[in-house]
């Protein structure tokens, strides 16, 4: 290929697609203006009606040119040249909406019938000259305005069921026709729509990417596995929580791989007519190894994945296992041709069918879960390209401040934070946006209007205070971020932010202190008030559920014992699989971790009720309080254990001397080189 071909390929642009013509509309308004047209001038261009009487007067006086008997009910008149010029008549036609002929009809008159025609002529004659006659011709006419709005009905009845019938199959798709509904409904990506996005674009899955880029250079560079005897990969399954990455890293793999990649949902299969999910999956391999080696790619797989046999009546035909049915053999039976390979997504993997999760349909499940700190670091990274930002914003600080967040939350802080920032006319979006943004997506919008009474100010501002003072003198809970009484959301009057470890394992310690920080506002209630209030539900729920996991699912109580009850197949929660005695012993060993529990948060909260009270007091003050006003207020903790966002500043500074470093020992190499 020469230098100028290679030039015309690279700045060769795909063509545009052309737009689609609506032809239904086109349709329809042709037939509204034709039933306008006809109406419109079937009515003005008739024409004048006058009476018998006035119809005798124009014979008697010789006024009348010509006379036309239609269907022997209507009689045209066309009136003599003279009468025309006669300006009674002159004036009475000009008066019309539209131009008419001058050669007429002019006037008609309508008779009863026939018979009554006749008798009106021979009564005109008597009156007329003696060898007068009148003369008339007869006419047989077909109203084609009558006869459309006859049949009319009956045509639109037809176009309506056509219409309905192509919106019903997916108007002007692949499956938009009547007998193309079994059609595949998948988007079809290729050199001429190539997608724009890369792995530059993925961050915070790195390990997922390796698995995902290893499937693309199968697709490059396929002989240098074959030629050891390796075969390529069938299908590979991204499964994760919702948000993680899993459709953007698909993407990616579509921008890469340079190979034709079939998109579509799961749900795509689905249709209302017996049969058309299982063509539709035929179909789609059909296209896909007319095109091999491409890629196809099944988003929300489990919407037609899930386990045969469960839920399914006795009798009834199942659709959707027909479906899977399907693609259980185009993926992997006895006439699979190679050169497809499978690309799906799932949050939901534990309802998936054990034939489709099977080597040789999806050889590979790759792992997508949330981002720790490094990954939501580079995921903020890419997210504030676009973003015109402060000098002072610091990604560590965001990814530090965001724990648990996937890469569709921190988008979302990202977009909000910009949002925040034009609402108050600032030309860059600076830290404090930022805190917002987070505030709103953890606890929801701020509720300025809301009218609180003093009353219950104090109450959760005391409550607030409490959570803080436990979870700062307690070793194991997590430190404190923020502390705030501003109402959010439905019905939070406030929340406190902490900043936990990023840690896979957890002891006792560690949690019997998480349920003790929970409850430190009902305690902190208890001791101030002598009351207690309603403030403190969501922190019961998170106590309770910690205490019955620690019971029955980790083993963490000596009287129930190393014993766990969780089964992840089980989905009901109504068949215990333990005795009515071992559940009353459960739920006495919950009951008196809790009150155990609670009574050291109640000591702890009265050895430092000095601080507790500055604390409250600072918050009515000011409403929002953060970490370094708690040191200020109440000391530093009295703990060396460093916060997750310390570690990881602490080793990026390491890294980032051993790197200056080593370019020091270099520079001095060369120099001496030199």
């Amino acid at each position: 290929m020469t230098e100028a071909n290679k030039k015309k390929n690279i700045t060769r642009k795909p063509n545009p697609k052309k737009p689609k013509n609506n032809f239904q509309i086109w349709l329809l308004s042709l037939v509204l203006l034709i039933v306008i047209s006809l109406t419109y001038f079937n009515r003005n261009n008739s024409a004048l009606e006058t009476t018998q009487k006035r119809l005798e007067t124009m014979l008697i006086n010789g006024q009348v040119k010509r006379l036309v008997v239609v269907n022997e009910k209507v009689v045209e008149i066309t009136l003599t040249e003279e009468a025309l010029n006669d300006p009674k008549y002159d004036q009475e036609l000009n008066q019309r909406l539209v131009l008419f002929s001058p050669k007429g009809p002019h006037y008609q008159v309508r008779f009863f019938s026939g018979d009554h025609f006749r008798e009106f002529v021979n009564k005109v004659e008597k009156s007329l000259p003696e060898g007068e006659r009148v003369d008339f011709v007869a006419d047989e006419r077909q109203d084609f305005s009558t006869w459309f709005f006859s049949w009319g009905f009956f045509f639109v009845l037809i176009l309506g069921f056509w219409f309905l019938m192509r919106r019903m199959t997916g108007a002007g798709g692949p499956g938009g026709q009547l007998f193309s509904i079994g059609k595949s409904k998948a988007a079809l990506f290729d050199a001429q729509n190539k997608i724009k996005i890369t792995f530059k674009d993925v961050a915070g899955l790195d390990e997922a990417k390796e698995e995902i880029e290893e499937i693309v250079q199968f697709l490059k560079n396929p002989t240098k596995y074959t030629d050891l005897g390796g075969k390529i990969p069938k299908g590979a399954l991204l499964v994760g929580p919702p948000g993680t990455g899993k459709t953007l890293l698909a993407k990616a793999v579509a921008g890469e791989s340079g190979v034709p990649f079939f998109s579509l949902s799961g749900s795509d299969f689905v249709e209302m007519f017996v049969g058309v999910g299982a063509a539709r999956v035929r179909d789609l391999f059909k296209q896909a190894k007319e095109k091999a080696p491409c890629i196809i790619f099944i988003d929300e797989i489990d919407a037609i994945g899930r386990s045969r046999g469960k839920g399914q009546m006795m009798g009834s035909n199942d659709e959707r296992e027909n479906t899977l049915n399907s693609l259980l053999v185009e993926m992997d039976g006895f006439s699979t041709d190679s050169g497809v390979i499978i690309l799906a997504a799932t949050n939901r993997p534990d309802v998936l069918d054990n034939a489709l999760l099977r080597p040789g349909r999806f050889d590979r499940q790759i792992s997508i879960d949330k981002p720790d700190i490094k990954g939501r670091e580079q995921i903020f990274r890419v997210h504030l390209k676009p973003i015109k930002v402060a000098k002072d914003i610091d990604s560590k600080k965001l990814a530090a401040q965001t724990p648990g967040f996937a890469g569709a939350e921190i988008a979302n802080v990202c977009n909000e934070a910009a949002l925040i920032a034009a609402r108050k006319n600032k030309k860059q979006v600076d830290m404090q946006d930022f805190q917002d943004a987070i505030d709103r997506v953890i606890g929801g919008l701020e509720k300025k209007n809301k009218i609180i009474s003093p009353e219950e100010k104090k109450i959760v501002a005391y409550h607030e205070a409490g959570h803080a003072v436990a979870g700062w003198f307690l070793e194991h809970a997590d430190p404190l971020v923020k502390v705030s009484i501003v109402p959010r959301g439905v019905a939070a009057l406030g929340y406190a932010q902490y900043l936990p470890k990023e840690q896979f394992l957890y002891t006792t310690e560690q949690m019997i202190d998480e349920i003790c920080m929970a409850l430190g506002g009902r305690a902190a209630e208890d001791i101030i008030f002598d009351k207690i209030s309603t403030g403190a539900l969501s922190d019961l729920e998170r106590t309770t559920k910690m205490a019955y996991s620690m019971v029955t699912i980790y083993g963490m109580n000596k009287e129930i014992g190393n014993i766990s009850f969780y089964d992840p197949a089980r989905n009901d929660y109504i068949s215990k699989p333990y005795s009515e005695a071992t559940s009353e012993k459960i739920d006495q060993e919950v009951k008196k971790m809790i009150e155990k529990a609670y009574e050291r948060t109640k000591e702890l909260l009265n050895q430092k009720k000095e601080e507790l009270e500055k604390l409250a007091q600072a918050l009515l003050k000011r409403e929002i309080l953060f970490q370094t006003d708690l040191e200020a207020i109440i000391g530093k903790r009295p703990f060396e254990t460093k916060t997750t966002y310390q570690d990881f500043v602490d080793n990026s500074d390491d890294e980032n001397q051993k790197e200056d470093t080593k370019s020091e020992l270099k520079t001095k190499k060369e120099s001496v080189e030199k």
